[in-house]
């Protein structure tokens, strides 16, 4: 007994010890802890890239299944991640030419008609400056501020590239780095993706193996929840940045805006970032529209917010929170929450905890109080 005591003890005062030198350290402990994250990073990528691609493969899995025949049903896995990966690439080459020659186009205009732009924005000044009386104000020539400040940006630009020139090896070793990382990464996730019952029953095994057996069963149930929730909240996210970014496409050819597929495009992958993405978006798009016109910007920017209204308020929570079994409601309550206390993190991941809460909530009332579920939760 005694002996049990002492081990206790010794226990304590070592965590104890271990916590004190942990917090006293913590610098040096977070930076050893990023330093193995980094290591890992390729893993993770890897790890995100095939959860993304997993529906998708498993329904390519499910075609194959049915029209090979006989042996060659073994061929279906492999077939059904090579279609994943060239779908994914399709639509990544779908995005690039679309987003790269429009941008070169604004470049080009914006270039192009750089002394327009100014004299626009003179006028602008000038009629604010007469509207509110701004005598203060009155002389500024705002034409010839702009080009002087835009004169000083291409000297700096010129000198930072010409001291960054004796850099370009310790650059190119850093852009040589993530495209390694970026190969390495994709091959996990081919191989997690081929490999995905077998690693999936190894790790229900060590589950099995090491887990108290009045655990595993709760362990194994609340896993299956959380990857099922978050899947279908990466479907859920897609499937609403694509109806995003067609109606502000929609939009935007009936009221003839500049820019339409450039702005679509950044408007609907800017709003894979949950409700609030496509504001982000919005600021691009300002920026490249009040230079031809500003008070094409402004009419952009009203119909930008009334359509960010319908997507917040109909949309988002009808087309996201449905495909977890979510009430809107709480999908706007997560959204709010999660941005307050983690910001952008909070963003991504408030919704999908939200929705395991949520579920593990609702069956444990309806085990622990057995009552007929009414229509609201039925649905």
């Amino acid at each position: 007994m005694e002996n049990s005591l002492f081990k206790k003890l010794l226990l304590l005062i070592t965590y104890a010890i271990v916590l004190v030198a942990v917090i006293v350290k913590i610098d040096l402990v977070g930076a050893w802890l990023a330093s193995v994250i980094g290591a890992f990073q390729p893993l993770f990528i890897g790890f995100a890239v095939a959860f993304v691609l997993n529906r998708p493969c498993q329904f390519f899995v499910r075609v194959y299944g049915k029209c090979l025949p006989g042996q060659g049903k073994r061929a279906a896995r492999p077939l059904a991640v090579a279609t994943s990966y060239l779908v994914l690439f399709g639509l990544l080459g779908v995005l690039v030419s679309l987003v790269v020659p429009e941008l070169v186009h604004s470049i080009e205009t914006f270039a192009a008609n750089m002394g327009t732009y100014a004299a626009n924005l003179q006028e602008a000044y000038d009629w604010l400056v007469e509207t509110f009386n701004l005598e203060t104000l009155e002389n500024l020539d705002l034409a010839a501020t702009i080009n002087s400040y835009l004169n000083e940006l291409v000297s700096t630009v010129l000198n930072v590239l010409t001291n960054t020139l004796p850099h370009l090896i310790s650059v190119t070793s850093v852009v040589m780095s993530g495209v390694i990382t970026g190969v390495v990464a994709l091959v996990f996730s081919a191989y997690m993706l081929s490999g995905a019952p077998r690693l999936l029953a190894q790790c229900r095994r060590i589950a099995v193996t090491y887990l108290p057996k009045g655990v595993v069963g709760t362990v194994l149930d609340v896993v299956n929840l959380t990857a099922d929730t978050f899947s279908k909240y990466v479907s859920g996210q897609i499937v609403e940045a694509c109806i995003l970014g067609s109606l502000c496409f929609l939009g935007m050819s009936v009221f003839r805006f500049d820019y339409a597929p450039l702005i679509s495009v950044i408007i609907g992958v800017s709003a894979l970032i949950p409700v609030a993405g496509a504001y982000i978006g919005a600021v691009l798009a300002v920026l490249l529209l009040v230079m031809i016109e500003p008070m094409q910007a402004v009419w952009f920017l009203v119909f930008l917010v009334i359509l960010q209204q319908l997507e917040g308020n109909l949309i988002y929570p009808r087309v996201v929170g449905t495909s977890m079994g979510l009430p809107g409601i709480w999908v706007l309550a997560a959204v709010t929450v999660g941005s307050s206390l983690m910001g952008f993190v909070g963003l991504i991941i408030s919704v999908p905890v939200t929705a395991v809460l949520y579920t593990l909530l609702k069956r444990d009332l309806r085990a622990k109080t057995p009552l007929p579920p009414t229509a609201e939760e039925a649905e």
